[in-house]
């Protein structure tokens, strides 16, 4: 299969690409969409592009430094959803394949540098403890609201086992890290959050 050549974004728009093409993909089953991309239709390629956009784009942020990053990564991730959508499985949720593609896209994007500093900052990390217990009242939007404030390491670690469902043993691979270090680092992010939420640290 040929690499698409419809000309991704290179700054991100205006408004939502998905409400630009609504009135071309209303009444377009996704499964028919799916189904013409696999047949290698640019014109579908693109349409499913931009119906997906925006939560391609939410997930992406949630691992990005800023937009840009977030883009670049978006755009990345749905190259490969294009040259691999052969193997996508019909049978399972197309948003859930997508976002394990953009995730992994975005953690390729970094895992370099987080890496480093999983090596350079475990020794600081305080032991798992009591204050590291999970967070019951923070609902999903608090959370992404307050992931900003969270070193890169633990805002990563933090999204990938508490909102992507990954467990310590994937997130070690993904991110070349000890088990313990994403234990550890997953103990911090939360303690942090429960500081911020107490307000028992406001500069953090």
């Amino acid at each position: 299969m040929s690499l698409i050549t419809f000309t991704f974004p290179q700054r991100e728009y205006t408004t939502n690409p998905s409400e630009q093409l609504m009135h071309l993909t209303k009444g377009i089953a996704e499964s028919e969409l799916i189904s013409q991309c696999k047949k290698g239709s640019l014109k579908y390629q693109e349409l499913l592009y931009k119906q997906f956009y925006g939560y391609a784009m939410g997930v992406s942020l949630r691992y990005s430094i800023n937009r840009d990053d977030a883009l670049e990564v978006v755009n990345d991730a749905f190259i490969k959803v294009f040259n691999a959508i052969h193997t996508y499985n019909d049978d399972k949720p197309f948003k859930a394949w997508l976002r394990t593609v953009v995730v992994n896209t975005a953690i390729d994007q970094r895992r370099k540098g987080l890496k480093f500093m999983a090596n350079t900052d475990i020794d600081e990390a305080p032991p798992i403890g009591q204050g590291a217990t999970v967070i019951g009242k923070m609902n999903a939007q608090d959370i992404l609201n307050l992931l900003n404030l969270l070193p890169e390491i633990q805002s990563t670690i933090f999204n990938l086992y508490e909102i992507d469902g990954y467990n310590h043993d994937e997130i070690s691979k993904m991110l070349d890290i000890p088990v313990s270090s994403s234990r550890v680092y997953l103990s911090r992010a939360k303690e942090k959050l429960r500081k911020i939420l107490s307000k028992e640290e406001p500069n953090l």
